[in-house]
């Protein structure tokens, strides 16, 4: 493996199970990635969570496979995950940060806080998700 990226690649039965074993990976990687500012692997363990853990929650009894690429460089995180659940249907227009009553309903607003890019598509096999967090040693210095 190039020593610049680090990288994993899970897949199975979209589940809790599996969202944990993603976050376990991703913690394995970040001593890896000692480059890589703290508030950005935070962000982005955050969005990764949030994103799979709906997958996993809105498909709970079905027979939907969840299959997640994660990749690590100095310059950016980046995670595909892809799932054969139907179309998640999404209005894009309205994600926002429910009140602070609300039980849930944070996953995406907050998804999208933590990113630089947030992707949806949706195939004949199913959902694809992009989540990208640029590593920027200047937006870390400026918090």
């Amino acid at each position: 493996m190039d020593a610049d990226i680090r990288a994993f690649h899970i897949d199975g039965p979209a589940g809790l199970a599996l969202v944990d074993r993603a976050l376990d990976e991703l913690d394995r990687l970040w001593p890896l990635a000692p480059e890589v500012p703290a508030q950005d692997q935070v962000l982005f363990t955050l969005a990764l969570s949030e994103v799979t853990t709906n997958v996993a929650q809105h498909n709970e009894h079905a027979d939907v496979v969840l299959s997640i690429d994660v990749r690590v460089t100095a310059e950016e995180l980046r995670a595909y995950i892809r799932d054969t659940a139907p179309p998640a249907p999404i209005d894009w227009d309205a994600v926002s940060m429910p009140g602070e009553e609300a039980e849930s309903g944070r996953g995406l607003a907050l998804s999208q806080a933590a990113l630089d890019e947030f992707t949806h598509t949706v195939t004949d096999l199913g959902n694809t998700w992009i989540l990208v967090r640029r590593v920027d040693l200047a937006r870390e210095a400026g918090d």
